[in-house]
């Protein structure tokens, strides 16, 4: 969990993602809408991706892709952050975080 720890502190917002995962790809697309870029780290192209997976699934993410950070803080995976967009409260989230340029 530390390495998560670390990874997710360094960037307003962080997603964890497989290449193939289309849901994965779809949050991204969200997220850009914005006007953020978000970090991705795709876990089937990096050599600790199993490692950080097993974390993602410890901290109650089922499934474990995507699992989405901003500012640091766990959101949830796409229906947690298509909710937050359908609720008007992505958006400050992002600002909050700094991932946003008002």
């Amino acid at each position: 969990m530390e390495k998560v720890s670390i990874m997710v502190s360094e960037k307003p917002v962080v997603i964890f993602s497989k290449s193939q995962c289309c849901i994965s790809h779809s949050v991204g697309v969200l997220l850009h809408d914005f006007g953020v870029n978000p970090t991705v780290h795709e876990l089937d192209k990096i050599p600790v991706g199993w490692e950080i997976e097993q974390a993602l699934s410890n901290i109650g993410c089922n499934p474990t892709v995507p699992a989405v950070f901003i500012g640091g803080k766990f959101v949830g995976g796409a229906n947690e952050v298509m909710s937050l967009h359908l609720k008007s409260s992505l958006k400050p989230m992002l600002e909050r975080a700094g991932a946003l340029w008002v």
